[in-house]
């Protein structure tokens, strides 16, 4: 569907239609910048499928209202709706099947594994990492697309079924509620921090080329609209920042910098290094990200012992009462939620004050009437020092 009036016929269809949508998007990761969407595909029951062309038609704003009072069904939800919201479609209630399949303890939770473990049957995956920006769509992509929400409400039913039966339908129900809710995300603060390697610099100065050179690639790859990893790799970032070459010569002749490497393209890389050579020694960045909240564990020990050992026991208490529910230890409460509450217990940590903090935390229901009471236990055994 590429053209207004299409969009029209399609939302009129699926606002008529019955019963949960299944929405699945496709992006170019890997090819252009961002994580916008190219492909968007739709089934309802009474509907039918649609595959919707978000970059002819970039405002499906109609199309999310029409669906705003039904259930969505995605699989890893977190990935895609970041770029449905940026086209106008935010659901109220969801239906995640992956996540259902993470509490209802699978091992294998990509949607392939999933729609064949649980109802038998096998997906194609042979265009899973092609190009979606390309125009016009190859019909065999289109078909493929399209199979990947033919089966979303069956699975989600079967999942639904599975949950209930385990006794866990309520807990996957509230991480969904609390993924529909979620706020946008802030920013990410020195994104250039997630260069691949970047624990090879030590030196501000190499760090500061680091920030150079990363800054100067997400410039050129933006205006150009293809991946960053495509104008140049991580691994020359860093090595160009550990070797801060002098001049063109030099650079070529690092790692990543090759004669195919246009001269043009070289002086705008050692153009970067000189501005990061240039930066006077107050305003280099810090050695360490800037964060919030604790220290990394494993400076803990010789921070602060009791609370190092707090967080020994509170991880194996999560892991053991995990496996109990044969669910990741991740999903029954988020690692760093454990790491802030073990650094700042309460005052008095018993199994309500534990529980109170999570909850302060962002910790769902659930998860803290599991998770409480085994923490503040931890907590106290952590107390008891032996003569």
């Amino acid at each position: 569907m590429t053209d207004e009036a299409a969009l029209a016929a399609t939302v009129a269809a699926f606002a008529a239609g019955t019963g949960p949508v299944a929405v699945d998007a496709e992006r170019a990761s890997g090819y252009r910048y961002g994580q916008r969407a190219y492909l968007i595909q739709l089934r309802r029951a009474g509907a039918g499928t649609a595959l919707v062309d978000p970059i002819a038609c970039p405002d499906l704003s109609a199309l999310g209202e029409a669906l705003a009072d039904t259930e969505w069904v995605v699989h890893a939800a977190t990935q895609d709706l970041p770029c449905l919201a940026e086209v106008g479609m935010r659901p109220r209630t969801l239906f995640d099947t992956e996540l259902a399949g993470r509490i209802a303890g699978f091992p294998r939770v990509g949607l392939g594994p999933m729609t064949e473990n649980v109802l038998g049957l096998s997906l194609a995956k042979e265009h899973s990492a092609v190009d979606w920006s390309t125009r016009p769509l190859p019909e065999p992509w289109l078909r493929y697309a399209a199979l990947d929400v033919e089966v979303l409400v069956e699975l989600r039913d079967a999942l639904e079924q599975e949950l209930d039966a385990q006794g866990k339908l309520g807990w996957a129900l509230e991480e969904f509620a609390s993924i529909a809710n979620a706020p946008k995300p802030a920013p990410r603060v020195d994104p250039w921090r997630r260069t691949s390697q970047l624990h090879k610099v030590r030196r501000r100065r190499q760090l500061a080329a680091v920030r150079e050179l990363w800054q100067a690639r997400d410039r050129i790859a933006r205006e150009r609209d293809v991946s960053p990893g495509r104008v140049l790799a991580d691994a020359a970032i860093v090595n160009a920042a550990l070797a801060m070459p002098q001049n063109t010569p030099a650079l070529q002749a690092v790692q990543g910098f090759g004669p195919r490497v246009h001269r043009r393209q070289l002086e705008q890389w050692l153009a970067a290094i000189d501005r990061a050579r240039e930066i006077p020694e107050a305003q280099l960045p810090p050695a360490t990200a800037p964060h919030e909240g604790p220290p990394p564990p494993r400076a803990w020990a010789e921070k602060d012992p009791v609370a190092a050992a707090r967080l020994t026991g509170a991880r194996a208490a999560v892991t053991e009462l995990a496996e109990a529910h044969s669910l990741p230890a991740e999903n029954l409460i988020t690692p760093d939620l454990v790491r802030r509450v073990s650094w700042e217990p309460p005052a008095v940590p018993d199994a309500a004050s534990v529980a109170a903090a999570l909850r302060a935390l962002g910790a769902r229901q659930w998860q803290v009437d599991l998770v409480g009471p085994v923490i503040a236990a931890a907590f106290a055994a952590a107390a008891v020092v032996p003569e």
